[in-house]
């Protein structure tokens, strides 16, 4: 079993913090619905939000929930999200992009166990399990001022790091058929009632899949809608690499280094292994080391 699976399954016995990390469309939100079913809270809810995706103004009221009258509009009372995962789970997706004042607010949540509604007095006591996920390097926002240093203490109590779908060849096969059959279940009136062939399998698991799985299910739901139309799966992996703007690198052509960022972000992804890092970027290691040191990297 591959590390990742290891370590969510390890997860699933505890009811520590979880932070998933891995490139966008890595499956972290799958993870995160995978450890809960696991876990001893599957019979309580699974509330998922992504921090990324809600004005600022509205992230204090949807964490903690609000009293009728709190503020315009408030004609109701909300319960927000961290109440409603009341003996389940909440899945805090790109928690690096939660402001820092609101940071400051989930900090109590999770030191207190309680929540305070926006324009509430009485606090109200919750019990949770948090998983949260990012793609984006933390330390690095930690160093920027950008994210609490104490908020990221809590919440990295277990980490587990997804590999991107590129990485993941032991797994590929059974990626591909069971997205497919997803696909199949998911579409009763338009079924297509067949594998995919070993051509087929071949061209997706040669394929280096930049948005990752996320990617692989568009463009076999693409696939499954159009084959009949004699549209080819090689002509949508190719218009895949033109959305992306990737062709598969050519490490000999490469002439001038990376620049810092992604450099910062490949070691990330590597989980800091050096040697790993500079085979992926293609370039030799110590190349990398040199522009780290130009860089005056922490690594």
């Amino acid at each position: 079993m591959s590390k990742h699976k290891n370590l969510l399954s390890i997860a699933a016995n505890a009811d520590v913090p979880v932070l998933i990390l891995g490139e966008s469309g890595s499956g972290k939100e799958v993870a995160a619905k995978t450890l809960h079913s696991k876990s001893s809270r599957a019979n309580g809810p699974f509330i998922a939000l992504n921090c990324g995706a809600i004005p600022q103004n509205l992230i204090e009221s949807i964490l903690e929930g609000s009293e009728r009258g709190a503020f315009t509009g408030a004609i109701t009372s909300k319960m927000g999200v961290v109440r409603a995962a009341e003996g389940g789970t909440l899945f805090l997706d790109e928690i690096g992009e939660l402001p820092l004042q609101s940071q400051a607010r989930l900090l109590r949540i999770l030191q207190e166990k309680k929540v305070l509604p926006v324009g509430g007095t009485q606090e109200i006591s919750v019990n949770f399990r948090l998983i949260c996920a990012t793609h984006r390097h933390l330390p690095t926002l930690v160093k920027r001022g950008e994210f609490r240093e104490d908020l990221f203490f809590r919440l990295n109590v277990f980490p587990i790091h997804l590999p991107p779908l590129r990485e993941r060849e032991a797994e590929m096969h059974s990626i591909i058929t069971s997205v497919w059959k997803s696909i199949e279940s998911e579409n009763a009136d338009y079924r297509l009632n067949r594998d995919l062939n070993h051509d087929e399998i071949s061209a997706l698991k040669n394929y280096p899949w930049p948005g990752n799985i996320r990617q692989l299910r568009n463009i076999l739901e693409r696939y499954h809608l159009l084959q009949s139309y004699n549209v080819s799966l090689p002509s949508l992996l190719a218009e895949g690499s033109a959305i992306y703007s990737i062709n598969l690198p050519d490490r000999k052509k490469r002439e001038k280094a990376p620049e810092y960022h992604i450099l910062e972000k490949t070691l990330y992804e590597c989980g800091n292994n050096k040697s790993m890092a500079a085979k992926k970027l293609g370039i030799s290691r110590g190349s990398l080391y040199y522009q780290l040191r130009r860089q005056n990297s922490p690594h």
